[in-house]
């Protein structure tokens, strides 16, 4: 299957020059680069958090093969829908899924299905792609998309089989947590949720990320990826954890009565 672009043209610009002219406008050319095991990084349209996007990217050692975890925004059939072949299209060219990964990770736990359909118009994965393909050329990803009805358990159960799979696999391999943080409300109250949020992944809580945001109510939209691939960076031997960036979409238009906040983290 090639999975075409649900949002070019609508989140990025949809021709090549010019998004090769926004993507390169937003990458940090001076930040030093550090081995990671996984960024959490932002999924908003690019004008809003590209930059911290750009960033967090930057601030990485890009491997050849990529896990991308993103929530489905809209229902879908699976807990867990992966797609274990094909291509993914982006003006900057089409990435190869990487499918020994893909099954090596289906192997490992039963809620992982094999879904195309899921990954037609989700956008959350689909917006972490240009800057993975500007940065790295001839690289591979292992698209995963997440059911908001899953419990803290199954998440545990999904970062450990991805973990296993990435051993198996033996090569160097980024996981990608794709998140924005509070979702239209004030700037100070986005602040002091977010960072509830933020420091619980910092501590390498996944656990404690996966409560804080429901207790808290956090309209964390994909804090159930970032939960299972805080349990799989941990497996994988995380230690640490480092806040690259954080914005908010009141920051781009000096509107901060209603935000979306954006962060950018590197695990390693």
């Amino acid at each position: 299957m090639k999975r075409k672009p649900a949002v070019g043209g609508y989140f990025y610009p949809g021709r090549e020059d010019a998004l090769k002219k926004m993507v390169g406008g937003m990458l940090d050319t001076e930040i030093e680069k550090e081995k990671a095991i996984c960024v959490v990084s932002p999924h908003a349209g690019f004008e809003y958090s590209g930059s911290v996007a750009g960033a967090v990217f930057s601030s990485v050692e890009l491997p050849e093969t990529f896990v991308i975890l993103g929530p489905s925004h809209r229902p879908i059939q699976s807990r867990v829908a992966i797609m274990t072949e094909g291509v993914w299209e982006t003006p900057l060219g089409q990435t190869q899924i990487e499918s020994s990964l893909a099954e090596l990770i289906m192997s490992h736990s039963p809620l992982i299905e094999k879904d195309e359909v899921a990954h037609v118009h989700e956008h959350s994965l689909e917006v972490q792609l240009p800057f993975i393909q500007y940065l790295k050329e001839d690289v591979a990803i292992v698209p995963i998309c997440l059911s908001y009805h899953l419990s803290f358990k199954e998440l545990e159960d999904l970062g450990r089989a991805i973990a296993k799979g990435i051993k198996e696999f033996k090569k160097d391999v980024l996981i990608v947590a794709s998140t924005d943080m509070s979702h239209y409300v004030e700037q100070s109250v986005a602040k002091e949720k977010d960072f509830l949020a933020i420091d619980r992944i910092l501590k390498l809580d996944a656990q404690g990320l996966h409560d804080t945001v429901e207790r808290e109510n956090i309209s964390m939209c994909g804090f159930q990826p970032t939960t299972s691939a805080l349990i799989a960076s941990k497996e994988l031997g995380a230690e640490k954890a480092i806040l690259i960036k954080y914005q908010t979409s009141g920051d781009r238009t000096g509107d901060y009565s209603e935000v979306v906040g954006y962060a950018g983290i590197r695990i390693s």
